[in-house]
């Protein structure tokens, strides 16, 4: 214990060496508009005001999110410390305690259960089987917390954690990727990536002198990585992404020996600016080369250029066409070679086909073989509603109904099908060898910029399971089961009672984080705090857990539940795996990563 504690200290300090002082950090990134010649932004003086950890906050999820994004979680805590004069508490990677004693080898993920990448294998199904899972449904209401985690700097835990040779690989908002022991929580190492790591983690074998195991995930910063799965050493880096308000929030997916990488962007959000330019992002896939980070091929959504198109009111200079982001993993086709992924609305004019619409990539060449658009015209940018003066707001907006499902391939009677659940509340199935003809739709909430499907449906053998997060609508939640053959509803369950209490700012009844399956259960974390599992027969709830509270965590991080807004559970080998927390979009902050299992 004492060696792997010294060699974790010592790890952390020479990050903290390598990396520059906040007050160079300061000089170099925030100066420019922070400086006494600059009546819109406020000084050094006026900033030294606030604490470290009010500043930290408003460089992760505040105003200064965007510029955030840029710094790596020790960077923002040193710029924090430097404004303010005053130190945190801790460190940036949440290592003082809870290291693991010794290092035994590892398989990797073709040795036991494993739960690998977004949606456990590259159909995006989010079904573990029964062998892999190790829990039955009969076994479920014995569920009890293990051990928890927390995050530290973080007021959302929003990455998924992948599960592999009896470790758990999860990524954090400040940038932290942890390898942890899945029985007892302990911390093999850490990872201090660019920017917060929001995807899930894909792990592989590695081929020539250096026989192993790769992982593979994304960050804020438009960055890939590659690290050794023993040590946390990496690889190798490559940005895929030049354009300075791009981000990976969907999970690389792998397959054979390439990833698969979506490209989403903050420019929706920066486009609420009046000063903005507006706007220039396109969403992307592109193939890379797990070996050496090699861009095999890249395809953009919008295949041309955005283009001045005019002054806005405010002087600056339109552009366009933009966005059709990747928000999602996408999804591997190996019988018919293809790569589907689906995309956001579009942000500026002029409207485009590839906007809310699950697109079909040629695996070897990028080609775009097929595109099905379910939402024509959704030109939007954050508060554009009626009323708005921004000058960057589209003449006539969209409802900003995008996918942020990943694409489902799903067999049902011998045939292939796309299941996939949109913003605007409607689940489809699409046919994959007629160019995503709509086979059924089935409405299951009202929809809306935070209705509807949001970050994850899933099936079985038999049915679809859409979770409706409606937030912000009268009636927000509850989940419904679909038959994958006929699009009817099997069962539908209503929202229970909060377990966040009354009702109101950020305690609501949507599920709008991603559901998982195991045979007989369906697995649906809540914004009210709430972790759920329902009877896939009829929708009877069979097991609640209320994260709403404190945790006593094996690193000593403080930290603790709340909303439930992006990566569903992970399981695999008898547990569950759990992040709570989301302070975005309506919802309350949290930090925790929550174990669960049976007793033996």
């Amino acid at each position: 214990m004492i060696r792997n504690s010294l060699l974790a200290l010592f790890s952390f300090s020479t990050l903290l060496a390598a990396q520059p002082s906040g007050e160079k950090l300061f000089a170099e990134r925030c100066a420019i508009c922070h400086n006494d010649s600059n009546p819109r932004a406020a000084g050094l003086d006026t900033l030294r005001a606030k604490s470290p950890e009010a500043i930290l906050s408003v460089l992760t999820v505040g105003v200064m999110r965007v510029q955030g994004a840029k710094l790596s979680g020790v960077e923002r805590r040193l710029v924090a410390e430097y404004i303010s004069g005053r130190k945190m508490a801790g460190d940036a990677t949440g290592t003082s305690k809870g290291l693991c004693a010794s290092r035994p080898a590892f398989a990797g993920p073709a040795q036991g259960p494993a739960w690998n990448g977004w949606g456990a294998t590259p159909a995006n199904t989010r079904f573990q089987p029964a062998a892999a899972a190790g829990l039955t449904a009969a076994q479920v209401p014995g569920l009890k917390l293990k051990w928890a985690l927390g995050f530290p700097d973080a007021t959302s835990a929003w990455a998924s954690p992948t599960v592999a040779g009896g470790r758990v690989f999860v990524g954090s908002q400040n940038g932290t990727v942890y390898s942890l022991d899945a029985r007892t929580g302990c911390i093999y190492w850490t990872f201090s990536a660019s920017g917060g790591v929001r995807t899930a983690i894909s792990i592989a074998p590695r081929k020539g002198p250096r026989n192993g195991h790769t992982i593979f995930f994304g960050d804020t910063t438009a960055n890939l990585y590659a690290l050794d799965a023993v040590t946390g050493e990496q690889l190798w880096r490559r940005q895929l992404e030049d354009h300075p308000l791009a981000r990976i929030t969907g999970a690389p997916v792998l397959y054979q020996d390439r990833l698969y990488v979506p490209m989403s962007s903050y420019e929706e959000a920066q486009g609420a600016s009046p000063d903005y330019e507006c706007c220039t992002f396109r969403g992307s896939v592109s193939a890379v080369d797990i070996h050496t980070g090699k861009v095999i091929w890249k395809t953009y959504t919008i295949d041309v250029l955005p283009k001045p198109r005019g002054k806005s009111s405010a002087g600056k200079t339109l552009w366009g066409p933009s966005g059709s982001a990747i928000w999602s993993a996408p999804t591997v086709d190996a019988r018919r070679k293809r790569i589907y992924a689906a995309t956001g609305n579009t942000y500026s004019d002029p409207e485009q086909p590839s906007s809310d619409a699950v697109i079909a990539f040629d695996m070897a060449t990028g080609r775009i073989e097929w595109m099905k658009q379910v939402t024509p015209k959704d030109v939007y940018i954050t508060g554009c509603r009626p009323g708005s003066t921004n000058p960057n707001c589209p003449e006539n907006g969209g409802p900003d109904h995008d996918f942020g499902n990943s694409p489902i391939l799903a067999s049902v009677g011998g045939k292939d099908i796309i299941v996939i659940g949109q913003k605007s509340g409607v689940g489809y199935a699409m046919d994959p060898d007629k160019q995503g003809e709509i086979l059924w739709q089935y409405r299951a909430g009202e929809g809306g910029a935070l209705g509807g499907m949001e970050w994850g449906s899933a099936v079985d053998a038999e049915n679809a399971y859409f979770p409706v997060a409606d937030m912000g609508r009268p009636k927000p939640g509850g989940l419904h089961a679909v038959n994958l053959k006929t699009g009817q509803r099997v069962w539908y369950a209503p929202p229970p009672p909060l377990a966040c209490g009354q009702a109101g700012r950020g305690c609501n009844a949507a599920q709008s984080a991603a559901v998982t399956v195991i045979p007989g259960v369906v697995f649906s974390g809540s914004n009210d705090g709430a972790i759920r599992a329902y009877a896939t027969r009829d929708g009877a709830i069979l097991w609640e857990y209320n994260t709403n509270r404190e945790f006593e965590t094996l690193n000593g991080v403080p930290a603790k539940g709340a909303s439930m807004h992006g990566p569903g559970p992970t399981i695999a080998g008898g547990m569950m795996f759990l992040n709570s927390g989301y302070g975005g979009f309506g919802g309350r902050p949290g930090n925790v990563l929550l174990a669960f299992g049976v007793d033996e």
